[in-house]
């Protein structure tokens, strides 16, 4: 059985500027590579001239696609990834279909069909086959997940193996006979890889952990006795759902802003460097007087800025009278403080507006060359680097002053995330409505989310757009999850991620936005159900949705160990900064084990002997009340088989800060 040689071209403005924002390019070929009958072309022994990246530009395209088709080492088959949609940009079809001798309308309805039992937006995909001489063309859209889906319906029964023999001038009788002995190396559809959506609409996601699903969630249409009695979604460790979260989210753009205290928070976004010397002359770092070092001590003449410029030479028999960082004049080289001299007569009425200044004062000493004198330069060199990209101007005064002090006016940083912030349940009730709770009757539960979680967001310096409560139907969600995409860098939802037939997130997100649920279960407590996704936008851009528990205990704690690191990234910290700080603490009660890893909240405080941990009490997910003065949640590990079942007073752990530590004396 013969193999075949395959070319893959991806199709994007954004993956030609950066290769490594080509995720299906790389997925074609790890899927190639899995299949014993197919492998990437090579020429002298290389293969990079047959996996290529080109922008949505119908001259580059067509050039690849013919040197790969019409030359001696022409390929069996030509896979191209991007360029199918409806955009403005997607141009591959256009640019294929006059390269074709013969069009094939059936691969391109096996790879709308196999699609379309996915999600109806592969009708806004527009493929195109055929064949140019002896090569196959086919072009696919430009998510991995679409990629997969497609390959693997080609691959179904072999159906493409086939077509290259026959178009190679074989009978397909070898196709036939040893379709049973075919053999996979390796799931074909398994890869290291992750979803780059290309500005088209055909939008799917991939990601490495865990294994995605299509669709995983309830259908909310359907009857509640239908709905799955177990949660579809896996369960993955903390560490795994961190990283899906730093490979999911990209960084926001950069923009110029005002040096002002509103900077605060911000991370720069560029280099700074001093556009001049400072100080840009020679200035005093006392009060006192400017003269020359050859002046003995005696009675002098004083001059002021207002009686004599800087820039005309000191004149004989004078001095000049500054302030502690004013420049000296020329001709002087030292300065005399204040302390070293004596008044010896002053300005009468007869000299106008000088009357009561200085107009003699005797020196006491002699004062050597550059006493309390600044040289220019000696706080910061014309071209000195003194902030650098990526730092974060903190809220103590320090950067936004160096910045101030070189002169800048405006710096470029990256921009902070809007944040959107939502509840959703129909016993949740407004702390501000009309509504009161009874203790007779059930009049709802006061929400305690978005306060709190608003109150956070704020106290960071991110911008907070309050969605409200959200009722529990599919309209509401939309219509709240749809505005918060329009307007929010970023959503943070809390309530309706468990089983309940109310319990419409996950549906909405996967159903009506045709977003990616990355993970769905997590194994910390508190905190299981805590949910990530992301939501296609018209642009490249994918929004980032957090779904956190609707106990507040688990929705704050959720919030600082998955959400802080992703309003970091987005606001484009560096990543070592990313998670919340941890630290060594030392228990002051002991705190069983759990299977999953807890985040148990804790009072951490500074004392003689070291950081010790107090215990805020019950740690049940509903009581908000074991967060209230909490600083801190000791990281308990899972309980392991053979291993201690708790962690007993004066035993050592790691603990995430999430506020200020106070020192006890």
């Amino acid at each position: 059985m013969s193999t075949f040689n395959v070319a893959v071209l991806t199709v994007s403005d954004t993956a030609s500027k950066d290769a490594s924002a080509d995720r299906s390019g790389p997925t074609i070929i790890d899927i190639l590579n899995a299949r014993d009958s197919y492998q990437l072309a090579n020429k002298d022994g290389s293969q990079e001239y047959f996996y290529k990246i080109v922008p949505d530009d119908i001259d580059q395209i067509q050039a690849t696609v013919k040197n790969w088709t019409d030359g001696e080492d022409h390929v069996d088959w030509v896979i191209t990834t991007g360029g199918t949609g409806f955009g403005v940009r997607d141009v591959t079809p256009e640019a294929i279909k006059p390269l074709l001798d013969r069009e094939a309308p059936g691969l391109v309805h096996l790879a709308l069909s196999s699609s379309l039992q996915h999600t109806p937006l592969a009708a806004l995909s527009r493929p195109i086959a055929g064949t140019r001489k002896n090569t196959l063309i086919i072009t696919l859209p430009g998510s991995v997940k679409a990629v997969k889906e497609v390959l693997t319906a080609l691959f179904t029964q072999d159906v493409v193996g086939h077509a290259l023999e026959l178009i190679k001038g074989g009978t397909g009788s070898d196709r036939h006979n040893a379709l049973a002995k075919s053999t996979v190396r390796k799931d074909p559809s398994a890869g290291a890889h992750h979803d780059h959506h290309h500005h088209h609409h055909h939008h799917h996601h991939d990601h490495q952990i865990p294994k995605p699903r299509t669709k995983a969630s309830n259908d909310p249409s359907a009857p509640v006795s239908s709905r799955s009695r177990e949660s579809p979604y896996p369960l993955i460790s903390f560490e795994a759902a961190i990283q899906l979260i730093n490979q999911s989210i990209k960084t926001l753009e950069t923009h110029v802003v005002p040096v002002n205290p509103n900077l605060r928070n911000h991370i720069l976004a560029e280099d700074v460097f001093a556009p001049q010397d400072a100080p840009p002359r020679a200035t005093t770092s006392v009060d006192g007087y400017a003269f020359r070092s050859t002046d003995p001590p005696g009675i002098y003449r004083v001059v002021t800025s207002r009686t004599h410029p800087i820039d005309k030479a000191l004149p004989e028999g004078s001095i000049y009278r500054i302030n502690t960082g004013g420049p000296l004049p020329n001709g002087a080289d030292t300065v005399i403080m204040v302390e070293d001299t004596k008044l010896v007569s002053t300005f009468g009425a007869s000299d106008g507006d000088l009357e009561g200044e200085e107009k003699e004062v005797e020196t006491l000493a002699q004062i050597p060359p550059a006493e309390n004198v600044r040289a220019p330069g000696s706080d910061v060199h014309k071209g000195d680097l003194v902030l650098q990209k990526g730092e974060r101007i903190l809220g103590n005064g320090g950067e936004i002053g160096t910045l101030a002090f070189v002169g800048r006016k405006e710096v470029s940083v990256y921009k902070k995330p809007v944040v959107g912030i939502l509840s959703t349940g129909n016993e949740i009730v407004d702390l501000h409505s009309q509504a009161s709770v009874k203790q007779e009757e059930w009049g709802g539960i006061f929400d305690t989310n978005r306060p709190s979680l608003q109150a956070a967001l704020e106290g960071m310096g991110y911008s907070v757009l309050d969605l409200g409560i959200v009722p529990d139907t599919v309209d509401a969600h939309v219509a709240a999850i749809q505005r918060g995409v329009e307007n929010a860098d970023i959503l943070i939802t809390t309530g309706g991620t468990s089983m309940g037939p109310t319990d419409l997130l996950k549906p909405v997100i996967e159903r009506h936005f045709n977003g990616t649920v990355h993970f769905g279960r997590v194994t910390i407590k508190p905190g299981k159900p805590t949910t990530f996704a992301t939501i296609p936008t018209a642009g490249a851009v994918e929004k980032p949705l957090f779904a956190l528990p609707g106990n507040p205990a688990s929705a704050l704690v959720t919030f600082h160990i998955f959400v802080i690191p992703a309003l970091r990234k987005l606001a484009g910290w560096p990543s070592s900064l990313l998670q919340l700080p941890r630290v060594t603490a030392e228990l002051q009660s002991a705190m069983p084990l759990d299977p999953r890893t807890e985040f148990h909240r804790v009072v951490l405080r500074a004392e003689q002997d070291g950081l010790k941990a107090y215990s805020t009490g019950g740690q049940r997910s509903s009581r908000v009340a074991s967060l209230s003065g909490a600083n801190g949640f000791v990281v308990l590990p899972p309980k392991g088989a053979g291993g201690p079942s708790k962690f007993e007073v004066g035993t050592k752990v790691e603990a995430v800060v999430i506020g200020e530590i106070q020192r006890i004396l």
